[in-house]
């Protein structure tokens, strides 16, 4: 059953609010709600990006896909933009986020967001780094945040400034913004920093993504960069047993983790911390440092 409501003049059907997502009992009527209050810090790190659809409609424990092409049904009124795919020649059309009513249209359909690290008028032009540090356990969070510690030093040295998200599930985003670059030019830094690591801290690291090398250590995911490639946007929920938040944090809390309690964050606890700490990652909405080398 669906509810018609209004956002910004657009009309909207919204469908099943009762319907549980979470094992917790986090229902979509509560989803949409944080959307809704999270939109003014969540919407300037989806406008221009083509956005890949992570969707789990029967909730966190159901069926996922991702979905890349334009969903059935997308209203005419929805932004889009053509974009290159990996095949040769390929193209694909996809959504673009641009205001509250996209946002709360593209919700509806119980989705992740996940964006590329370019925008969709230069295609495979980077305007932001990415690591994306994945525990292998008995890793955890904790032991990314190790990692995170050296790759700010590493990258501060190149002039690059980090920021950190969770990433909503076990690890940990770190991410700086760039003059824009070509993402094979991303990617192959990207690499050489994360073989720097491996060799750097021993045994706590690995670069290569064969799950048999992975227990204890936290993959360095440096292909993230990659232009075909998307990583969980700011602030998006996750389909976890809670309502889980890829949350921006600050070093301080990243420095001090020893727990990784301290670093799990769901939707209710988002208003208070917006409210007292504003968006972590505005940087990455202002122009970038230069790439090493890039003249």
């Amino acid at each position: 059953m669906s509810q018609l409501t209004e956002v910004e003049g657009r009309r909207l059907a919204l469908s099943n609010l009762d319907k549980v997502l979470y094992p917790s009992g986090f229902t979509k009527a509560e989803m949409l709600h944080y959307y809704a209050t999270t939109a003014p810090f969540l919407l300037p790190h989806l406008r221009d990006r083509p956005l890949s659809f992570y969707r789990y409609p029967d909730g966190s424990e159901g069926e996922h896909f991702f979905a890349k092409n334009l969903p059935l049904g997308t209203p005419d009124w929805v932004r889009t933009a053509v974009v290159p795919r990996s095949g040769a020649g390929e193209t694909g059309r996809h959504v673009l986020v641009q205001d509250l009513p996209t946002l709360m249209w593209a919700a509806n359909l119980v989705t992740e967001f996940h964006t590329p690290q370019w925008k969709a008028a230069d295609p495979g032009l980077a305007d932001r780094l990415v690591f994306d540090l994945d525990p292998g356990p008995p890793a955890t969070i904790v032991e990314c945040c190790a990692v995170a510690r050296w790759l700010r030093e590493r990258l501060a040295a190149d002039g690059l400034e980090l920021l950190a998200k969770t990433s909503g599930s076990k690890g940990l985003h770190i991410l700086a913004a760039l003059e824009p670059v070509p993402s094979e030019r991303v990617t192959a830094y990207a690499k050489g920093l994360a073989i720097e690591a491996e060799r750097a801290l021993g045994g706590l690291v690995v670069h290569r993504m064969a799950r048999k090398l992975r227990p204890g250590k936290v993959f360095v995911d440096w292909s993230q960069n990659t232009a075909a490639k998307t990583t969980a946007t700011p602030y998006t929920l996750r389909a976890r047993p809670t309502p889980a938040v890829s949350a921006p944090v600050t070093w301080d809390e990243v420095e001090g983790c020893g727990d990784p309690a301290e670093l799990a964050f769901v939707a209710g606890d988002m208003a208070e911390r917006l409210a007292a700490r504003g968006d972590l990652l505005a940087p990455l909405l202002e122009p970038g440092g230069a790439l090493p080398g890039t003249p």
